[in-house]
């Protein structure tokens, strides 16, 4: 298979599990994150395992540059698939939020996603695919903390609703996986933030990355091409 995925913040969490998942279908792999050392394993192992190609590329997309730095390394590539899975949150009150901290969650979550997927439509033809991971905080918010955050991934849901309009015509879908409280470094279950989400859940418990790839990688496929615009909700019952 010579099709590409370029997935942002894929070198741990729910962006490596994607990686994961992408590569034992033996697409190529274009894998954004801040952390080198990461990327480079998470890259050389994908590529020794399942024998396909690999490009890293160490940036931080909410900064000014990354736009033509991202651009230039996409070039000549056959971009089919985009996964914007780069995020952050500061998770405290908003009252007590810098102005420097809600700068870095709203040009990471909302700028960097911009970024990637402009530079990615470049390149994207007719069935390619672009899958955005938001948040189930960006549809109903219902923990305390995550202002800033849940009002950029409801960014994300309505950017996704509208590129999705744009783009249609030229056969390309856009959706939007929003997962629920998941078991990562930016999240983990046993943080002091994790007790009003894990309460908030049906299922009484924190999902894993594990969780949320096979939706990614549904949307990614043949099976999704009449799903576009739409917010696809995994977050085990939390906005029930």
């Amino acid at each position: 298979m010579n099709e590409w995925v370029l997935i942002t913040g894929a070198s741990a969490g729910i962006g490596h599990e994607l990686a994961k998942v992408f590569a034992a279908e033996k697409f190529n792999l274009v894998l954004t994150a801040r952390n080198e050392a990461r990327l480079k394993n998470v890259a050389e192992k994908l590529r020794s395992q399942h024998g396909i190609e690999t490009k890293i590329l160490v940036k931080d997309l909410s900064l000014p540059n990354a736009a033509q730095e991202v651009f230039d390394a996409l070039r000549d590539l056959p971009i089919s698939v985009l996964v914007n899975n780069a995020g952050t949150a500061i998770p405290k009150p908003f009252e007590d939020t810098t102005l420097e901290e809600l700068d870095r969650v709203i040009d990471l979550n909302v700028r960097g996603l911009f970024i990637a997927t402009q530079a990615a439509l470049k390149h994207l033809s007719e069935g390619g695919r672009i899958i955005s991971i938001g948040s189930c905080v960006g549809e109903r918010m219902m923990t305390p903390g995550l202002v800033a955050y849940s009002a950029t991934k409801g960014a994300v849901k309505m950017f996704t609703q509208g590129l999705a309009r744009e783009v249609g015509p030229r056969g390309i879908t856009v959706n939007n996986v929003q997962p629920g409280p998941i078991d990562t470094d930016l999240n983990p279950a046993d943080d002091e933030w994790a007790e009003p989400q894990l309460a908030a859940t049906a299922l009484k418990r924190y999902g894993h990355v594990d969780d949320i790839a096979p939706m990614v990688a549904f949307l990614a496929g043949p099976e999704a091409g009449y799903i576009t615009g739409a917010s696809l909700t995994v977050d085990g019952g939390t906005n029930a």
